[in-house]
């Protein structure tokens, strides 16, 4: 099971208000038209466009540029800052993060030309922003470094209290990178900032974190210890304002009764962040909810269902471009179509999971790629600095240059061989999953003819060719006390009764072994029980049966019938080949589970035989115990009888 596609952001409180109404734009625009000083006519324009941005989009965009010349004109530094920094969570929301990036560089530069003493805490939460936006387009390394800066000025300038929300993020960033000591340390580094600052809010924020560090570390018992604990501080109307720390709460919460199986509250929480992610128009929230919906329904079996939820997701997800929700949408499709029988469908999307897959290592590897040449070209400009220097120290660095190189070079080289040799590893395994279940299904169609064939032929020759036999057999008789016969006509009529009596015997036994009566109305022990006194009867072989934990246990017909030709098969295989004297037939059932052992007394036989052989017995068993999803072993060697042993688990 993947891990949450979602971008969890958390920003300092910068989101637009929920509770924006017309009339709320109505009243700002008509405060507008009365005289006021220039910085509060800033902050109703900057008010106006965020209460715009939930009635029209466009014209929020409008009243954003209105606000930004206006504090422009007026060197309104801070004020200009705060509306680039609120239209930037304008863009985010829509997905377009270089251009919230871009308007969030330019709310910085602001804040540091301002000497507002509220300044340096919006310059640090810009930088929070930043990180969140870098994070979203898979950009690591730039995101921490954003992070780090953030934390750096919210510690220089004494604002602990505003450490809890980059704290948080940072753990999440590490949480992705796979250093979960560096996750924890910074979740546990949340939680006690939070608890110094005593407000509810950011406790809960620290708790859900540490929930969602543990879940993301399957450690399922610490995960839903703690979003119980984020539970107890959640208050869905204090973060009216704050839809994305809302919607992080239903997802880590959703996403952790999950892996506890337990589904309908799972359902409850992603169904709850689709609501949310519809109000705000949240891009993210409604393609992950809807994928982790479709999720939940295939291991519930309700493929129907699933398919709904999957379509859905993946055209939210297409629509914004994010590749990583694409390649597990299309892989939980393809698993519906594989488990439905849509072969063809399932190829399809297969195929396109494969190609979002390529797409995103193609990112990656572009990535490591500007990485290494920007790496480059700053070794570049050292070289010319030094150039500068002394010979001696020039010829030092150049070769401190070049080992750096290589070794970067050489570390990022094995980096991308071992990515690429994993993902085709991973690639190839899911190819074998399918051929596997097309396998599994191809064989389950022919056992069932197979089994429907031999019903129809048993019922054929003992209703039909069976009471054709006996009306002969009645009509001879009849004609025999109508006649007069010499004697040895008469020697000559006994005869072909005789033999007429042993055919209908020879036809009963044939429509028994194609499908024992015993085994459709009384069950698989009988019918086992009746198969091994037949044999005994016949006097070739002495079988003994043993039962255990079978009596008055209903079996389903499809198993009951594979397990019963099973043991028919390998007690032939014993007649034939085995000249064995005895025969043990043991069939238990415990806890779900049975166990067949079948041995005898024979000559035994080389096991490596096995390994090549086409043997349409040997065959028959194999098939039938993979499609029953079952091991067997087999212990057998020359003049050491046979003993073959099968586990199903039913």
């Amino acid at each position: 099971m993947k891990k949450l596609a979602f971008i969890l952001l958390i920003s300092a409180g910068v989101f637009t208000s929920a509770s924006a109404q017309q009339h709320l734009v109505d009243s700002i625009s008509k405060e507008l038209q009365q005289p006021m000083a220039d910085t509060n006519r800033a902050v109703s324009m900057m008010r106006l466009a965020i209460d715009y941005e939930l009635v029209d989009t466009a014209k929020a965009y409008a009243a954003y540029q209105d606000a930004i010349r206006f504090a422009k004109s007026k060197n309104l530094n801070y004020n200009l800052g705060r509306i680039y920094q609120n239209l930037a969570v304008l863009y985010g929301t829509g997905a377009k993060y270089k251009e919230s990036i871009a308007h969030l560089d330019s709310a910085i530069l602001n804040y540091q030309q301002s000497d507002n003493p509220k300044a340096k805490k919006y310059e640090a939460s810009a930088y929070n922003d930043i990180a969140g936006k870098y994070k979203a387009i898979n950009e690591i390394e730039k995101s921490i470094d954003y992070y780090l800066k953030g934390i750096a000025l919210i510690e220089q300038s004494g604002m602990d209290a505003d450490l809890v929300t980059p704290y948080c993020n940072i753990a999440n960033v590490f949480g992705d990178l796979k250093e979960y000591a560096r996750q924890n340390e910074y979740g546990f580094k949340a939680l006690a900032a939070a608890k110094k600052t005593g407000l509810a809010q950011k406790i809960f924020m620290a708790h859900f974190i540490l929930a969602n560090a543990y879940s993301i570390q399957e450690n399922l018992v610490q995960a839903k210890k703690y979003s119980d604990s984020a539970t107890m501080y959640f208050d869905e109307q204090s973060l009216i304002n704050n839809p994305d720390i809302q919607l992080s709460y239903y997802l880590i919460t959703a996403q952790v009764f999950r892996k506890l199986n337990q589904f309908d509250s799972a359902v409850f929480y992603f169904k709850k962040c689709y609501t949310v992610s519809e109000t705000y128009n949240y891009s993210y929230g409604k393609a992950e909810s809807q994928l982790q919906l479709g999720g939940i329904s295939i291991q519930q079996g309700k493929y129907g269902e699933a398919e709904k939820y999957l379509l859905k997701g993946i055209g939210l997800a297409d629509s914004i471009g994010y590749l990583n929700m694409l390649d597990e949408g299309y892989k939980y499709l393809s698993d519906v179509y594989a488990v439905t029988g849509r072969y063809k469908e399932a190829y399809e999307y297969f195929q396109k999971y494969k190609v979002a897959n390529d797409s995103v290592s193609s990112l990656e590897t572009q990535k490591y790629a500007t990485d290494l040449e920007k790496k480059y070209e700053t070794a570049k400009k050292d070289k010319q600095i030094l150039l500068q220097q002394s010979q001696l120290q020039k010829r030092k660095t150049l070769n401190y240059v070049l080992m750096g190189s290589a070794a970067v070079l050489l570390i990022f080289s094995f980096l991308i061989y071992r990515y690429y040799n994993q993902k085709k590893k991973l690639q190839q395994q899911r190819i074998n999953e399918l051929e596997t279940l097309q396998q599994l299904t191809a064989t389950e169609a022919i056992l069932k003819g197979e089994e429907q064939e031999r019903t129809r032929l048993a019922k054929d020759l003992h209703d039909g060719l069976g009471g054709m036999l006996s009306g002969i057999k009645y009509s001879f008789q009849t004609m025999k006390g109508n006649l007069i016969m010499t004697p040895d006509n008469q020697q000559a009529f006994e005869r072909s009764m005789d033999m007429l009596d042993s055919s209908i015997k020879e036809m009963r036994r044939v429509a028994h072994n194609m499908m024992p009566e015993a085994l459709v109305k009384f069950g698989l022990d009988t019918a086992l029980k009746d198969f091994c006194n037949d044999i005994n009867q016949s006097g070739a072989l002495r079988v003994s049966y043993q039962s255990i934990g079978m009596e008055n246990e209903v079996i389903e017909q499809t198993t009951a019938v594979n397990i019963y030709r099973i043991v028919q098969e390998l007690i032939n295989n014993t007649l034939k080949h085995a000249a064995a004297k005895t025969a043990i037939v043991q069939v238990s059932k415990k806890s779900g589970a049975f166990s067949i052992t079948v041995e005898d007394d024979g000559k035994g036989f080389n096991p490596v035989i096995l390994q090549g052989t086409k043997g349409i017995g040997w065959t028959n068993i194999q098939s039938r115990v993979d499609y029953l999803k079952g091991k067997w072993d087999v212990q057998t060697g020359p003049g050491k009888g046979t003993s073959v042993h099968i586990e199903i688990n039913a």
